[in-house]
């Protein structure tokens, strides 16, 4: 018996009901993808200006902000799904009791799972979607090409919404969250090829950094919206598939260890 065995087309009740409580503070949820690129923008835009003049990425030079802007939307797809499995996901699993409620219906505990991640992945989805239409507003993402992001950010979130969920099913409290992104995110945020190349970076950097997810889903956003890349992209697709897989089936094991006594 696999941990995939007990999946079905159920789990799309419990994202629907993900998706009404989320539209109840749908303008909350709007606000930070819509707001979030312009202060990047402007900040690194204006700041960075007199001292960047350009960066070498690819065999082109680029201006500092274009080569930045996609990693935006990445790092945007990473923090949406990461915090919506751990945070979210915890309060209604341990302080809400959701996931109790949902497991007294015909509802195996891997379909609440499973709806939890395709749900982060989705909410990942919708604010990438936001933010390319932004950043296109500024001429940092080519069109149509730059709409590609919309399924990308959608595995992207899958990644990391499974890793998120793994996270919960072995995070005994709640504040202990800041361990795991202390830890394991905010090192890719830094070195993930997000605000300099990563061919810059010494050997065993940038080594480090090809095992990162993040640097893969940032490539491929840059590659969507700039049409370049520094890594093969079906290397790193297929990366990001076979790290979805991977920790999708260990954030099945850590729950059900977590939640079935």
């Amino acid at each position: 018996m696999t941990v995939f065995n007990n999946l079905s087309w159920r789990f799309l009740t419990v994202w629907q009901r993900n998706l009404v409580v989320c539209r109840k503070i749908w303008k909350v949820n709007f606000l930070v993808p819509l707001l979030e690129p312009v202060l990047y923008v402007l900040a690194f835009g204006l700041g960075f200006q007199g001292l960047i003049k350009e960066v070498h990425y690819a065999g082109h030079s680029l201006a500092h902000t274009q080569f930045m802007a996609p990693a935006l939307i990445a790092i945007s797809i990473m923090y949406t799904s990461f915090f919506e499995t751990t945070y979210s996901s915890f309060v209604r699993m341990y302080y809400q009791k959701t996931f109790d409620g949902m497991m007294t219906t015909p509802l195996s505990l891997e379909e609440i799972i499973l709806a939890e991640i395709v749900w982060s992945a989705t909410r990942a989805a919708a604010a990438a979607l936001i933010m390319t239409l932004v950043l296109g507003l500024f001429g940092l993402v080519a069109f149509p090409q730059g709409l590609l992001i919309l399924p990308l950010a959608f595995l992207g979130g899958l990644v990391f919404g499974a890793v998120g969920i793994f996270f919960t099913g072995v995070t005994p409290s709640i504040d202990m969250f800041n361990l795991p992104v202390f830890l394991f995110i905010t090192p890719m945020f830094l070195f993930s090829g997000t605000f300099f190349p990563v061919a810059g970076l010494p050997a065993w950097g940038q080594y480090a950094a090809f095992l990162f997810p993040l640097y893969h889903l940032v490539e491929l956003t840059r590659f969507c919206c700039l049409g370049l890349m520094e890594a093969g992209p079906l290397i790193s697709f297929a990366y990001l598939i076979c790290f979805s897989l991977l920790f999708i089936a260990l954030g099945l094991l850590a729950m059900r260890r977590r939640l079935i006594k």
